[in-house]
């Protein structure tokens, strides 16, 4: 049963978000931002997870509070969701083509947080999302899921497709590290 479910209210975001690991046939995005429900819906799909997000955010000041807390809560779901991260392949890794761009993600389920993103967005906004949330998305999951996670775009010149390229491959990189492959902790201390 590997599953995370979330609830966190502040004066900014009203969220509420549940992670279904291993049954990918409930997905359920609302976020306010409509690029952002794509990205999102993206990487459900693209992970194999199941996924349901709701959040009132204040949108009349940005996009960044909403984007932010989704991602702090989506990594504190996944944390929950493994557990003690017993059985599974801990490392993923995936190169992502959406036309003319490439997305590379790495990453490491390792209890230590830690993200290099190297992605130069050409287009400050997609639809109503500006570009340089992707950056605070991605800080906010490995810092609350526990994630040492590597994000590049290799080339590319349209924003909603780098954008594309990274969310779909952090997913099929998280599909391969979350993946249950034997009994124990990979880790030679034994822990993560």
């Amino acid at each position: 049963m590997r599953k995370g479910d979330v609830k966190r209210k502040t004066k900014e975001t009203d969220i509420s978000l549940f992670l279904d690991l291993d049954d990918g046939s409930l997905i359920s995005i609302d976020t306010g931002i409509g690029f952002f429900d794509h990205m999102l819906n993206s990487f459900a799909v693209h992970s194999g997870c199941g996924l349901t997000v709701t959040c009132k955010g204040d949108l009349q000041v940005d996009g960044h509070h909403t984007v932010e807390d989704i991602g702090i809560a989506l990594g504190q779901a996944l944390s929950q969701a493994l557990g003690d991260k017993a059985g599974i392949a801990r490392f993923g890794q995936s190169f992502v083509p959406m036309d003319e761009a490439l997305g590379f993600c790495a990453l490491d389920v390792s209890g230590r947080p830690y993200l290099v993103f190297d992605a130069p967005m050409p287009q400050p906004v997609c639809g109503g999302y500006d570009t340089c949330l992707t950056a605070e998305f991605m800080r906010a999951l490995a810092v609350n899921a526990g994630l040492t996670l590597h994000l590049r775009c290799e080339y590319g010149d349209n924003a909603h497709h780098i954008t594309e390229a990274l969310f779909k491959a952090l997913a099929r990189a998280l599909r391969q590290a979350v993946a249950v492959t034997g009994g124990g902790v990979l880790s030679a201390k034994g822990v993560l």
